[in-house]
């Protein structure tokens, strides 16, 4: 199994959202973080994981990152780190995506999503992408955020669209339960959340600590029942 199916592990990513000029809400703010992963596969460390939100040049809108790096033998066959980032504004305490971008080695995924015209566009990995988007439509980074801001408000939809590389994908999301688990940072409450497209057999769940703003500490993706990957918490800034 590649370093690369981390990316499953956040699925559980230029047209503007409405343009801010006033300081956001309280609905429509989510405290910046930095935060340090161990991934493993089948209980080996493969890399780390590195995710950063901070705030954009305009109020309301925010910067996401996400950094791969592998380690150890896999360094050798991934010697580049694997960067997603998403541009989004908060608006009615919901995310919407602005731009995505990712890069892997001499691989990118560029996307614009020009809500006034209901489409996304872009290329991914030299393919134009030409995609129709309705409200609630999240890049593969934007969409962790909006899980945030929904389990903040208690209200977690069943079912996203989610546009991964060129296609738009449905994702069932299901609010599975609370549980308290140990991590680097101490004993954490969490709500579990788990994501599976409709008919496939691999599951992602991700613990979220509503101490912590609801950043999540956990996330472990499982085929059959059988678990594959998992990205644990090991240091956290606020």
């Amino acid at each position: 199994m590649s370093i690369r199916g981390f990316t499953a592990l956040l699925l559980a990513a230029t047209a503007a959202a409405p343009a801010a000029t006033a300081a956001p809400d309280a609905d429509d703010a989510i405290a910046p973080f930095s935060a340090h992963y161990v991934a493993s596969w089948k209980s080996i460390d493969v890399g780390t994981s590195d995710l950063e939100l901070k705030g954009d040049t305009e109020p309301g809108h925010y910067v996401y990152t996400w950094t791969i790096t592998a380690r150890g033998i896999f360094r050798l066959a991934y010697r580049d780190d694997l960067i997603q980032t998403s541009w989004f504004g908060i608006s009615g305490g919901h995310a919407r995506p602005i731009k995505y971008h990712a890069v892997d080695g001499p691989a990118s995924v560029n996307l614009d999503f020009d809500w006034d015209a209901g489409r996304a566009r872009g290329t991914s990995e030299t393919k134009p992408v030409d995609l129709t988007i309705k409200d609630g439509t999240q890049d593969v980074m934007s969409i962790q955020v909006e899980v945030m801001l929904d389990l903040r408000k208690g209200n977690l939809p069943k079912t996203f669209q989610i546009i991964d590389k060129d296609q738009l994908k449905e994702f069932v999301y299901t609010r599975e339960g609370t549980a308290s688990i140990r991590t680097a940072l101490g004993i954490l409450d969490t709500v579990i959340v788990s994501s599976q497209r409709p008919g496939n057999n691999r599951i992602l769940r991700m613990w979220f600590a509503p101490s912590l703003g609801f950043v999540p500490v956990q996330a472990e993706r499982s085929r059959d029942g059988k678990l594959e990957f998992a990205m644990r918490i090991r240091t956290l800034k606020r």
